[in-house]
C-alpha cells in the first residue's frame, strides 16, 4: 500500500515539509522534487531536501507512483499540464491546496482519466520557501481528502495511509463542503488579519510609533497570520470566492450586532457572546489542536 517513488512539485513550506516528513517516516521511499523557480531548486539541492531535484516537471513525474502538488491553487492546472505527458498511467496525483472545488476541476481538466485524490493538510506557519519546512509539521493535524465521485476506493485509502504515515489525522468530505468549512475556519480569519494589519498600516502617524511599539498579543498574532505567503492567499480568495463572500457576509452581520451592543451599552449581550467564544477556544485546546499554555506556549526569558 505504500509508495516507493514520490514526487513533490513545489518546494515551499508545505512541499519541503512533505519531503522532510517522507524521508523521516518513509525512509525506503525515494523522493524527487521540482519547483518552477531555479533559485528554489538550487537551494533545495544544496540542503539535500530530496533524493533528486529535477530540472522540469515532466522529468520529476516520469517514474512517480505518487505526485504531491504543492503549488498555489491558481497554479495547479498549469503544474499538472506540465507533467501530464510523462506521468505514468498508474500514478496517483494528490495536492495540498486549501480550496478543493477549483482544484478538482483544474486537475481533472489537465489530467483526464487519471487517478486524482485531492488533499488539504490543515497545517502551516507564516514562513515560506524551501528552508521553512520541517518533518513534524503534520503531526496530529488534520488532512482532509476530497476525492471526486467515482474515485477508486483503494487509491483513496493509499493516499489516506500516506498522510497518516506523515503524522496526520485523516478526514474525507465532499469538495464543496470542504470549501465552506475552510472559508470560516481559515480563509475568513486570514482575510480579517490582512484587513486589520492593513488598517493599522494606513494610520501611518500611529503605525510608525505606538501601534508597532506597543503591539499587544492580539495585534501581534494578527500580524503573524498576515505575514503568510501573498501569492498563495491571493489564489485562495479568488478560487473560493463564493464561500468566502458568503461567510464574510455572515461575519459582517454578526459584527453589526456587536457594534450595536457596544453603542447601546448592552453588557449582557457582550458577556454572553464572549462566554460562547471562550468555550469554543477551550474545545479546540481539548481536541489537541492548539496549546493550552499561557501566551500560546511562547517561550519567554
Amino acid at each position: 500500500m505504500s509508495f516507493a517513488r514520490i514526487t513533490v512539485v513545489g518546494l515551499g513550506l508545505i512541499g519541503s515539509s512533505v519531503a522532510h516528513a517522507v524521508r523521516a517516516r518513509l525512509p525506503e521511499a525515494r523522493v524527487t522534487g521540482y519547483d518552477g523557480d531555479p533559485e528554489v531548486r538550487r537551494v533545495a539541492s544544496e540542503i539535500g531536501l530530496c533524493d533528486t531535484i529535477a530540472d522540469d516537471a515532466a522529468a520529476a513525474a516520469r517514474e512517480a507512483e505518487l505526485v504531491v502538488l504543492c503549488v498555489p491553487v491558481g497554479a495547479m492546472g498549469a503544474a499538472a499540464s506540465e507533467m501530464a505527458g510523462a506521468l505514468p498511467v498508474e500514478a496517483i496525483v494528490t495536492d495540498v491546496g486549501s480550496c478543493k472545488g477549483s482544484v478538482v476541476e483544474a486537475l481533472q481538466t489537465a489530467l483526464p482519466g487519471r487517478t486524482i485524490v485531492p488533499a488539504h493538510p490543515v497545517a502551516g506557519t507564516e514562513q515560506s520557501g524551501p528552508t521553512a519546512g520541517f518533518a513534524t509539521l503534520f503531526n496530529h493535524r488534520w488532512c482532509i481528502l476530497t476525492p471526486p465521485e467515482g474515485t477508486d476506493a483503494a487509491a483513496v485509502e493509499r493516499v489516506a495511509n500516506f498522510w497518516r504515515a506523515l503524522g496526520a489525522e485523516v478526514e474525507t468530505m465532499a469538495p464543496d463542503h470542504h470549501d465552506r468549512v475552510l472559508a470560516v475556519t481559515s480563509h475568513l480569519p486570514h482575510l480579517i488579519a490582512y484587513t486589520i494589519v492593513g488598517t493599522a498600516s494606513d494610520l501611518e502617524e500611529v503605525t510608525q510609533s505606538e501601534v508597532i511599539k506597543f503591539s499587544a498579543g492580539g495585534f501581534r498574532d494578527f500580524t503573524r497570520i498576515a505575514a503568510s505567503d501573498p501569492t498563495m492567499w491571493r489564489d485562495v480568495f479568488l478560487a473560493n470566492r463564493e464561500a468566502v463572500l458568503d461567510m464574510l457576509q455572515r461575519f459582517s452581520e454578526d459584527l453589526a450586532l456587536l457594534q450595536r451592543a457596544i453603542r447601546w451599552g448592552q453588557g449582557d449581550a457582550l458577556f454572553d457572546h464572549f462566554t460562547q467564544t471562550r468555550a469554543i477556544r477551550r474545545s479546540i485546546v481539548e481536541q489537541g489542536q492548539d496549546d493550552a499554555r499561557a501566551d500560546f506556549g511562547r517561550a519567554h526569558e
